[in-house]
């Protein structure tokens, strides 16, 4: 199965974005009822001290983990194949991170990504995703996602 990122076409996100070669290119597939992702951070991934994963990376991933999940419940609750014409867009309304423990960043140690659809309310889509490190819970995130035209992503007119 394709990633939900590599079915959506070309984006240029710097979280999920396929067209932007500088971005964490992160990638989300379904597991059951859940969407899974697998991270590998690099060293320049630091926060202060540089065993440790950077926050804003930690956010940037659950946020674009967790809209891709949304992306892809909707295209499953319309029984649509993942990507199909016409393209279906969600963007992040909100978005809360609670660091529980310190992510270890070490060398060929990935982080993965958990999400799962908790509400679904006309546009919005409510997401809670877990990243673990070693098995552990080390953070926890909610996103609220909105469902926008296409036309949002062609830019200013």
């Amino acid at each position: 199965m394709p990633a939900f990122q590599d079915a959506l076409g070309e984006t240029y996100c710097f979280g999920c974005g396929s067209q932007n070669h500088k971005g964490l290119q992160i990638k989300s597939r379904w597991e059951g009822e859940e969407a899974v992702s697998t991270f590998q951070p690099a060293e320049h991934h630091a926060a202060g001290p540089r065993h440790v994963l950077n926050g804003g990376i930690i956010a940037t991933i659950i946020d674009c983990h967790s809209v891709c999940t949304a992306i892809a419940a909707t295209y499953r609750a319309e029984k649509r194949e993942l990507g199909s014409e016409p393209s279906l867009w969600c963007v992040t309304a909100s978005l809360t991170v609670s660091y529980l423990k310190p992510t270890p960043l070490e060398p060929g140690l990935p982080v993965e990504l958990r999400a799962r659809v908790v509400e679904t309310s006309g546009k919005k889509t409510t997401v809670a995703c877990s990243l673990f490190a070693r098995g552990e819970e080390c953070a926890r995130g909610e996103v609220v996602a909105v469902r926008v035209s296409d036309a949002w992503r062609g830019g200013p007119s």
